[in-house]
């Protein structure tokens, strides 16, 4: 159920039904004026609700999904950069895009420098001749830039004590990136609230669970509350999401075609 709204003599309730039918091609994934195409009518509206969360087990299409992401953001002026701790699929990207790190103090020495830009640009912003109360980074045309950090969960727990302070990082990002254009897309296998406590997880308002996840996996990511029942379809990119709008529909991830070479299709942007 998406709304119920009362009438005079009648109650409306409106459904989303047969959400497979809305899956897209890659080819068909758009970002315009601040809002990314993800399926047919479903946007990530990043402007207006900042910040992508995307769990998932092993096998799930998460990887397929943040290479998707990538792919439709560099064909815009944004700036990227890709966290990967395991050194795996995101990894490779560092043969065909800057800003690509694995190693933990490289992925430290970015987080570091991420924040420190934003911080600048809230700064620049008030200092340029158009600005006005209330708009953001687009309007004064500034580009945006993402920080897109896989297998989150896992750096944490590689750094030990130092987690504290890139935490603390992260959340400034989260409370105070919108208005400079300055987003995460933070990936793991379960958002654990030991590394997304202090009401951080609260403020990414777009969230995915793709694939195999349990109940305790579900609560993690949409809220201990939620009071939806999760079945599993054995379908590669399949999920649920939570778009911003508190209500939880089935998700499919965009279909990418077994031709599809990312390093290759990315390489072409890059250049």
């Amino acid at each position: 159920m998406v709304s119920k709204e009362l009438h005079d003599s009648y109650v409306e309730y409106i459904l989303f039904y047969d959400m497979i039918a809305n899956r897209i091609s890659i080819e068909e994934v758009t970002v315009q004026n601040g809002s990314l195409k993800v399926m047919e009518s479903l946007y990530w509206e990043y402007d207006k609700l900042p910040h992508m969360l995307i769990a998932g087990g092993t096998g799930g299409g998460k990887s397929y999904f943040i290479l998707t992401l990538i792919e439709a953001l560099l064909k815009t002026d944004a700036k990227l950069y890709i966290l990967d701790p395991k050194n795996a699929d995101l990894a490779d990207l560092a043969t065909v895009m800057p800003d690509v790190y694995y190693k933990k103090d490289d992925m430290t020495a970015c987080i570091d420098l991420f924040y420190e830009d934003m911080m600048t640009r809230n700064e620049e912003m008030k200092q340029m001749p158009n600005y006005k109360t209330g708009k953001n980074y687009a309007y004064l045309g500034l580009p945006a830039r993402f920080l897109i950090f896989d297998e989150y969960t896992s750096f944490m727990e590689m750094i030990g004590k130092e987690s504290i302070k890139v935490m603390s990082k992260l959340k400034q990002i989260v409370m105070l990136g919108r208005q400079s254009g300055f987003f995460l897309i933070l990936a793991c296998q379960r958002p654990d609230a030991k590394y997304l406590g202090d009401g951080i997880r609260d403020q990414f308002n777009f969230r995915v669970a793709l694939g195999r996840m349990s109940e305790l996996g579900y609560g993690m990511v949409f809220g201990s509350d939620v009071q939806k029942q999760f079945f599993l379809k054995q379908i590669k990119g399949r999920g649920y999401v939570d778009k911003g709008d508190n209500v939880i529909s089935e998700f499919y991830t965009p279909f990418v075609p077994k031709g599809h070479d990312f390093l290759k299709e990315i390489e072409k942007l890059v250049s």
